[in-house]
This record gives C-alpha cells, sequence and structure tokens, in this order.
C-alpha cells in the first residue's frame, strides 16, 4: 500500500464485520494506527487473530459511561470513523416505539455520543477528520420498508453537516458515506431470515443498477480518501457509494 494515512491515530466504531471491519483493515494496511472497537467480542477477536498489529477493545458506543472509560486512555485521534448501524426492516405501522428507540440509539445516539467524547481532543490537536456511515436510504433516497432506518440514517447526514459547521474554523472535517447495498454479515443475515431468501437476495440485486452488491473494501477505499490529507479542503459532504442508485 501507499502509507497514506501513515502516523495517522484512527478509531473504528463496528469493527467487527462488514464495513467496519473492512475499513479498519484498510486504515492499518495504509500505515495507520487503528484502535477497533465492537460490543462483539468474538468477531473483535478474529479481527485480532488476523491483523495482531490492530488494537481491538470491546466497546459499546450508545453507552455514555463505556465511552467515558475508553476514552481514558486515548490521548489522540487523528480520524474517528463510526459505522454503528442497525437496518429494521417494516414501514411506520411496523415500527414500535422500541424500535424507534433502539434504531435511533444504534444509529445516531452513537455517532452523537463518540463525537463528543473526541472533538475536544481534536481542538486541542487543532484538527481531525470524522467519517459518518450514513445511507443512501436516508435524506437522499426512500426506500420500502426502511422507515425508520432511512429516518435515523437521514438524521446522521444532519449530524455531519452541523458538527461540520460548528468546528470547520478548528480544521475539524466532518463527512459521511451513504452506501448502497453491500454484502456483508448482517446482510446475509437478513436475507437468510426472510420468508424467500433466494428471492430476497434477487430484490437487492435488482435495485441495485449495477447488477450486483457493493463489496465493504468499496465504502472503504472512499474511508480512505476522507481521512487522509488529500481531502482536507472537503468537509459537511455525504458521498454516494451506491452502484448508481440516486442516479
Amino acid at each position: 500500500m501507499s502509507g497514506r494515512l501513515k502516523g495517522k491515530k484512527i478509531i473504528v466504531t463496528a469493527a467487527g464485520q462488514g464495513i467496519g471491519k473492512a475499513t479498519a483493515i484498510a486504515f492499518y494496511n495504509e500505515g495507520a494506527h487503528v484502535i477497533a472497537t465492537d460490543i462483539n467480542t468474538i468477531t473483535l477477536t478474529e479481527l485480532n487473530n488476523e491483523y495482531p498489529e490492530i488494537k481491538v477493545q470491546k466497546l459499546d458506543s450508545t453507552n455514555k459511561n463505556a465511552i467515558s472509560e475508553f476514552m481514558k486512555d486515548i490521548d489522540k485521534v487523528n480520524v474517528l470513523f463510526n459505522a454503528v448501524g442497525f437496518v429494521h426492516h417494516g414501514t411506520i405501522l411496523d415500527c414500535e416505539e422500541k424500535d424507534w428507540n433502539f434504531s435511533f440509539d444504534a444509529n445516531v445516539k452513537s455517532m452523537y455520543l463518540m463525537c463528543k467524547a473526541i472533538i475536544p481532543l481534536m481542538i486541542k490537536q487543532n484538527g481531525g477528520s470524522i467519517i459518518n456511515v450514513s445511507s443512501i436510504a436516508s435524506s437522499l433516497k426512500g426506500l420500502p420498508n426502511r422507515f425508520v432506518y432511512g429516518a435515523s440514517k437521514a438524521a446522521t447526514i444532519g449530524l455531519t453537516k452541523s458538527i461540520a459547521a460548528d468546528f470547520v474554523k478548528q480544521n475539524i472535517r466532518c463527512n459521511a458515506i451513504a452506501p448502497g447495498t453491500v454484502f456483508s454479515p448482517s446482510w446475509q443475515e437478513r436475507v437468510n431470515n426472510s420468508p424467500d431468501p433466494v428471492q430476497a437476495k434477487k430484490d437487492f440485486i435488482a435495485r441495485q443498477p449495477m447488477g450486483r452488491l457493493g463489496t465493504a473494501e468499496e465504502i472503504a477505499a472512499m474511508a480512505i480518501y476522507l481521512a487522509g490529507d488529500e481531502s482536507t479542503f472537503t468537509t459537511g459532504n455525504t458521498f454516494s457509494v451506491d452502484g448508481g442508485m440516486t442516479i
């Protein structure tokens, strides 16, 4: 690799699988010092076995106290990559209050708490980059049966723009990535749990203009750009990596 992130200290949430894992590995391969966090210790251990140089630590990023404990050992953060997310299936009629609360905790509150904990360090350092994983299903596009997911991922775009506006003078950049449908263990689990997994997979692929799902590595490639010095004039934006879904 080119070492584009050499010397940077990066925290990745939801790094045990999917987009979070692929991005943590991509950051490491570009020379960064990576701290990979997740609530799932099993997937973290698997990541650490594959890449012993990546530091792993259990963290529930929806828990303020857990984040406070985690931050006691953190003295520098160049990049924060917020990848925690949960996909609820259904319309507003299928969304109970508990589903709403859980989705917003996972998809929005986790970013709010992590950003609030880390931005003071970035201010002291005179800069940093925050990258939030949103979705095409958000303020960008309405998708069937993604009511609370779309609402919460739209909120992450608003959160991103607000942070970018508030801290642009402190050299802190905040951007979002909006993936289309990406192959991941969580996607596969949703397909397997559907009434007709074969048809569900066909439906997912059919809504992608390119005729295929995206890969976690393709999302990670955008994250590398936003984490690095090549994007220092870029803030407050949402980058669609969606195989043409928003054409």
